[in-house]
């Protein structure tokens, strides 16, 4: 596996990372990293390798988008320090374009988005042992929606940024979608947005896939 003894693992994000997290340091006890995919991926860390210590920690806050992210960048990705980041974010960005169209002002446009993405990785990638980029996600499984295609193009910005930056890349749409051939879209999110538990467990299976995670480790 990728990750190594002892390192710090980051995620940060929206409401999907964030899943009622402690506040404002998101570790420790009782439920502290959370509901959703950071808190399984933690749980199968410590039950498959607890030899490593990987100490995880959950920087996601809801509603946020790439420019909130800027705006507490140095506090909750810098200052950290972590080994490992983890950046998901976007849906949010997508979403107010959609369901307040005539608030201008909170809707983050494409260039926006990839101007202030490229400018934190930019940033941070000297900073951290591995940089870990994952797409935004719409669970819409008809592809002509028109929230799923603008998604869909947010998705091909962060694919532009991880081969720039060397990340490595997490296609969370693609990973989804081999579900959502077989379950209808609110079976997994009644919104399309919030996964069930089921729909962060498609979360945590990918990151843990794409850090070399073994299924069948004893």
């Amino acid at each position: 596996m990728k990750l190594e003894q002892g390192q710090k693992l980051l995620f940060i994000g929206d409401s999907i990372t964030d899943c009622e997290r402690a506040k404002p340091e998101g570790e420790g006890l009782f439920g502290a990293l959370g509901k959703g995919y950071v808190s399984l991926v933690d749980a199968m860390l410590q039950a498959v390798y607890p030899e490593l210590g990987i100490r995880v920690v959950n920087k996601g806050i809801g509603g946020n988008t790439v420019r909130d992210l800027k705006a507490r960048w140095q506090e909750d990705v810098i200052n950290q320090e972590p080994d490992w980041l983890a950046v998901m974010i976007g849906i949010n960005d997508v979403w107010r374009q959609f369901d307040v169209p005539n608030i201008k002002e909170w809707h983050v446009y494409m260039d926006e988005y990839e101007h202030t993405l490229r400018e934190l990785t930019s940033a941070v990638k000297p900073r951290v042992k591995q940089l870990v980029l994952m797409t935004p996600f719409y669970l819409e499984s008809n592809e002509q929606d028109k929230m799923r295609q603008k998604m869909n193009e947010y998705g091909l910005v962060v694919k532009r940024i991880a081969e720039e930056q060397g990340a490595l890349f997490i296609d969370t749409q693609a990973a989804f979608n081999k579900v959502l051939k077989e379950l209808y879209s609110a079976t997994l999110a009644w919104d399309r947005v919030h996964p069930t538990q089921a729909g962060h467990m498609v979360l945590a299976r990918a990151f843990l896939n794409a850090v070399g995670f073994d299924w069948q480790r004893s």
